[in-house]
């Protein structure tokens, strides 16, 4: 199994990720050993397969006003 891998930048907090193009599996895994985030896209497809965020809540965004 050929992969490639490489350090970017950790679009969750910054610090420096890993990034693992699985060229058998068509898959670009990122990861982040500093705040665990994770994100499996399929190569071909640009789709999510996987995704985890910690520090990143849909309650934490900003709510629509609600005007009577």
């Amino acid at each position: 199994m050929i992969s490639i891998a490489e350090k970017v930048h950790c679009p969750n907090c910054g610090q420096i990720a890993d990034r693992y193009h699985l060229e058998a599996d068509q898959l670009i895994r990122t990861q982040c050993l500093a705040c665990d985030y994770l994100m499996i896209t399929c190569a071909r497809t640009g789709r999510v397969i996987e995704a985890y965020a910690p520090g990143l809540f849909a309650s934490s965004a900003p709510q629509p006003v609600l005007r009577p």
